[in-house]
């Protein structure tokens, strides 16, 4: 058996879709370590990884959250990250190592160690068609011109990185897509746009499911249909205006609607109507299992998920790559789109019921379903893995558990 060790930046949205992966090779036999932030720690232990802590606690988001701030953090982050990371590694020897393809430093740390390297996608998959946030643009530049103190911290610390270590794996600025012989790219091949364009090194294995915690105090049987959800995630504080806006326009048409506020307390919506049940957050796979309609800020795994559970979406994007994702599920017909901006009661009850009442909605999100499914999800990705390891070292995993 190998040990494989995960490296990733500390947010919901790039570490939950590799959990079940880590669970999955734990159980095939597998040692698996992980280098996180502490908020995540209890969560990958569980999954089956050894913890070990990056220095200084979890990390920032970047201020403010556009992609020429991320860039300078990632570098910068890279910098201060890397010594500990690769002692940590030296005494570790992984036979591989997995990194988020927005985490630099793994990418560095793999090529400094000469350790075959793996990326995971948790966004999609991006090239000249689907160009990446942090690739160079005139939107990249223009924000260095009107930001120059983060356009030049950004190019300190890049080129402090290449004097200090191996940088040939990393991109000159597109840092949130550090590429590798093999790319795991966790949603469909159908969702995915244009995936005839990216070679064999990108695996598309669907939406990687399992990690998020049931609830035993949520029966999700007794919800009354159909089921209406609605959350926007916990990156972006949306406010409680707008979650009073959706639980309003969403309560005539449900039988329960069903808010997670995230950041928000749910006493500041106010008064709702009795159907409506607002909670800080719910075990959301188990109410997608339930749900006929989901309002959704458009965070990629939670609309990987309501493409696997075949639910029709209502995306309203909130930032980051949430407008591309948008755009997307309005494209292959499983649902629509609504910048925040005209997200009134009226506008989103018209909306949500267009979306339960028209058949076309359910179909393509029931298409949908099916290409996730296929893809394969966590263990999809972790048969790649294991085969990627028995191409870098020859032999199988079977014939090495034979003693052959």
């Amino acid at each position: 058996m190998s040990t494989v060790s995960f490296l990733n930046i500390g947010m919901h949205g790039y570490i939950n879709p590799t959990l079940p992966v880590v669970a999955e090779l734990a159980r095939r036999g597998h040692t698996v370590t992980y280098h996180t932030s502490p908020t995540f720690a209890a969560q990958i232990e569980t999954a089956g990884a050894k913890v070990h802590l990056y220095s200084g606690g979890d990390l920032p988001l970047p201020n403010p959250p556009i992609p020429l701030a991320m860039l300078e953090e990632l570098a910068r982050t890279a910098l201060g990250l890397l010594p500990g990371v690769l002692s940590d590694l030296r005494s570790t020897r992984p036979d591989l190592i997995v990194h988020g393809a927005a985490c630099p430093w793994g990418a560095v740390a793999a090529r400094e160690l000469g350790v075959p390297a793996a990326a995971t996608f948790t966004t999609f998959a991006f090239n000249r068609q689907v160009p990446s946030p942090t690739g160079i643009s005139r939107e990249l530049l223009a924000a260095a011109a009107a930001r120059p103190r983060l356009g030049w911290g950004y190019v300190r610390a890049r080129w402090a990185l290449h004097r200090g270590y191996d940088t040939r794996a990393l991109p000159l600025t597109d840092l949130m897509n550090a590429r590798e012989p093999l790319n795991l790219v966790f949603t469909s091949s159908a969702f995915q746009p244009g995936a005839d364009a990216f070679d064999s090194s990108y695996r598309f294995v669907g939406a990687s499911v399992g990690s998020r915690p049931t609830d035993p105090g949520f029966d999700a049987v007794r919800l009354t249909d159909p089921v209406l959800y609605a959350s926007l995630g916990t990156v972006f504080d949306a406010g409680p205006a707008l979650l009073r806006t959706f639980a309003t326009a969403l309560a005539p048409l449900g039988g329960t609607v069903v808010v997670s506020t995230g950041h928000t307390e749910p006493a500041d919506l106010g008064p709702l109507p009795a159907n409506v049940l607002v909670r800080r957050s719910v075990p959301q796979l188990q109410v997608l299992d339930r749900a006929a309609l989901f309002v959704t800020h458009g965070g990629m795994n939670s609309v990987n998920e309501a493409m696997r559970a075949g639910v029709p979406t209502l995306v309203v994007p909130q930032g980051a790559d949430q407008p591309l994702v948008a755009r997307r599920v309005v494209e292959l017909g499983a649902g629509l789109a609504l910048r925040t901006d005209d997200a009134t009661a009226e506008t989103v009850h018209a909306l949500a019921r267009s979306l339960l009442d028209e058949p076309r909605f359910r179909e393509a999100a029931a298409a949908q379903r099916a290409a996730q499914r296929q893809a394969g999800g966590a263990r999809r990705a972790a048969d790649e893995l294991e085969r990627y390891l028995d191409d870098a070292r020859g032999g199988t995993a079977t014939d090495r558990a034979r003693g052959r």
